[in-house]
């Protein structure tokens, strides 16, 4: 049977297969083209920077860190380039440990380095390449470069370290820089104006004036476009936006001035600060013990760490900022002037010193068994005689005195170019009530007003609030803010700006009233507590001495610094200012448990006054002068005699409610 074909259905079957095809055809056509519009026009501007991206590489250009001088030039931290083995532990595909061991066969990794590099991985984020090496010789640089292939992640990199050249000398003063923890990166992304800035940069400011002027040293950070194959491999160079390096440091600080104070403390603890009156310069900061700052750089090592945190002598304290100490018989210069310019005393004015003074049945011993006998305002100072003193503060009064010392900066921040400074304590009566909790500790008793007139009881200065209260004193009530950055250098130029253009204010004295104190105090080097010290100097100076006690004694017991342990001894000052007649410099200063100001701190003044004002250097005979802060050298005038009331006693009366007990006595400060 034969069967037909049915052309036409066959044809409309084709028909509509072809149809089929040519929609399927069409609409992948116009998919294609959509898809097409899509990425060309439509998102054309947003894959054309990513493709931009993919062939430029944005790469941070960190810039010189500024340099650290002194006044003349000599420069305290600086630069320089190195090479730095460098892993980044996100790129490392097998054991890091065993990875370092195969570097360690290459290049010289101690443990050290390890602790170092474990330390930072945990402070850090793992795509950050770290350094396991700094300073590479050039020989070990050549080993790993012909071994590179065998280390993806690892890297040799050229960067930028500083230096501390001179180590130890005014390292308090300086600081040092340290890699950026997760605390700094994390206050650098909250600040807008620094996050973008420290692109690159592994180095911030930690301590001293590496942190305070963070910002003027660190520069402005620079741009580098470079074109990369696929592989990541720089082809060329298509633009650069330099860096800016950062601003020089121009310090007031004389670093040889600051070398002879350092070398004169020995090993002895304690501070020193030297200001020009009339600019307010800080020619010489010391804080001894010291440290090395270099060992902060690249992160300091477990047992260095432990030798200076757990030091006795607390090597990382700034004493001259930070510690606090009563004045002493140093505070007397300033209380006569309180007496005259508030009228509470005259120049001939005398008392009768009878070796103590009777408040309320409470007896308060003078320096001087048996007592000065009569005394005047000059002779008050020049014999440092406590009775005059104790006299004077109780008819001026706590707050009167508080008021009056009040604008010479004493229990006031400086404002000096440092971060940490410490306010100290300036008392008054609303002072003591902030203080206390109980109503009985608030009130201020008239037997705690006595011994603020020598410098002892709540008053607690540091260093730098006295030597910024003499220089205030030698420039004639001229308040100058005291700075340790004198100018800031722009690297380009070489344009200088002052950080310290002018005065701050005027205390109001009378000239006459000064002058007066100002001859007592030279009086105090002529005839006075510190006259063998200063006996034929070359210069006039003014000064005045001064004893802090550490350590309290039981009532009618007399101090004996050979029967008490050396860490317990009492603290020796001295404050001076020369030349008399047009003042260049002001000191105060403190030898910790370095017993009488005459014989303890005295003579590194001397020495420091001598460079400065004479450019002479310590010899031989300088050395023996140092020799009496060691030994009772019988030459040494030791016009004080007992010890001052101790400020555990002073609180102790102050907590009971009736005050001073009747009848009891209060040992005198040594001056």
């Amino acid at each position: 049977m034969t069967e037909f074909k049915n052309t036409e259905r066959e044809l409309y079957y084709f028909r509509m297969r072809l149809f089929a095809i040519a929609g399927i055809i069409l609409f992948c056509f116009t998919m294609l083209f959509a898809r097409f519009v899509w990425l060309q026009i439509v998102k054309h501007e947003m894959y054309a920077t990513q493709a931009e991206e993919n062939r430029i590489s944005i790469v941070p250009v960190v810039p010189n860190r500024g340099l650290i001088l002194d006044r003349n030039g000599v420069v305290l931290a600086r630069n320089f380039s190195a090479y730095t083995l460098e892993i980044t532990p996100s790129k490392i595909n097998q054991d890091l440990d065993v990875v370092i061991d195969q570097l360690a066969e290459l290049v010289d990794i101690q443990a050290k380095h390890r602790k170092r590099f474990k330390k930072l991985m945990e402070d850090s984020k793992s795509f950050e390449s770290l350094p396991i090496r700094t300073r590479l010789t050039d020989e070990e640089v050549a080993r790993f470069t012909v071994q590179r292939f065998r280390f993806p992640g690892v890297e040799i990199q050229a960067r930028l370290f500083r230096q501390y050249p001179l180590g130890e000398l005014a390292s308090h003063v300086i600081g040092y820089i340290g890699r950026i923890s997760a605390a700094d990166a994390k206050k650098l992304d909250e600040s807008e104006d620094d996050s973008d800035n420290y692109s690159g940069t592994d180095y911030i400011g930690k301590e001293g004036l590496e942190k305070s002027y963070e910002r003027v040293l660190h520069g402005t950070t620079g741009i580098e476009e470079v074109e990369v194959s696929a592989g990541g491999r720089a082809v060329r160079t298509l633009s650069r936006s330099p860096a800016t390096s950062g601003s020089n440091l121009i310090l007031s600080i004389d670093i040889e001035l600051q070398k002879i104070v350092e070398d004169a403390f020995g090993d002895k603890r304690g501070a020193l600060v030297a200001i020009d009156p009339e600019t307010g310069d800080v020619l010489a900061f010391v804080s001894k013990p010291t440290y090395d700052p270099n060992l902060f750089v690249e992160g300091i090592d477990q047992a260095n760490w432990d030798a200076l945190n757990n030091s006795i002598d607390k090597p990382l304290i700034n004493r001259a900022l930070t510690s606090s100490y009563p004045p002493g018989s140093t505070y007397k210069p300033f209380m006569a002037l309180a007496g005259l310019e508030l009228g509470k005393r005259t120049p001939s004015s005398a008392i009768v010193d009878q070796g103590f003074f009777m408040l309320g049945g409470h007896r308060f011993n003078d320096d001087k068994v048996g007592g000065h006998g009569v005394v005047d305002l000059y002779k008050s100072i020049v014999l440092s005689c406590n009775t005059y003193y104790y006299m004077l503060a109780n008819d001026i009064g706590v707050d009167g005195i508080h008021d009056f010392m009040k604008p010479f900066g004493f229990g006031e921040k400086t404002g000096i170019d440092l971060e940490h400074e410490r306010s100290g304590i300036l008392p008054s009566t609303e002072w003591k009530r902030s203080m206390y909790k109980k109503p009985a500790q608030q009130k201020w008793y008239a037997g705690e007003t006595i011994s603020l007139g020598n410098g002892q009881g709540y008053n607690s200065y540091t260093m730098l609030q006295i030597a910024h209260a003499v220089a205030t004193l030698a420039n004639n009530g001229v308040v100058m803010r005291p700075h340790l950055v004198k100018m800031i250098e722009d690297p380009q130029t070489h344009q200088r700006a002052l950080t310290v253009p002018k005065e701050s204010y005027r205390i109001p004295l009378k000239q006459e009233n000064i002058d007066i104190i100002k001859n007592a105090m030279a009086g105090v080097t002529k005839e006075g507590t510190s006259r063998p010290v200063f006996a034929n100097a070359g210069y006039e100076s003014a000064g005045k001495t001064g004893t802090a006690q550490v350590i309290g004694i039981k009532k009618g017991e007399k101090y004996n610094e050979k029967n008490v342990a050396l860490r317990f001894r009492d603290h020796a000052l001295y404050t001076a200012f020369a030349p008399v007649d047009k003042p260049r410099i002001a000191i105060a200063m403190i030898v910790e448990n370095g017993g009488f100001g005459a014989a303890g701190a005295a003579p590194i003044a001397k020495l420091a006054l001598d460079y400065f004002l004479l450019g002479k250097r310590p010899d031989d005979k300088s050395k023996e002068l140092l020799k009496m802060m060691d030994t009772d050298n019988p030459a040494v005038e030791k016009v004080d005699a007992s010890l001052m009331q101790s400020e555990s006693e002073v609180k102790a009366e102050a907590e009971s409610e009736g005050g001073p007990a009747p009848g009891a006595t209060s040992p005198a400060p040594k001056n």
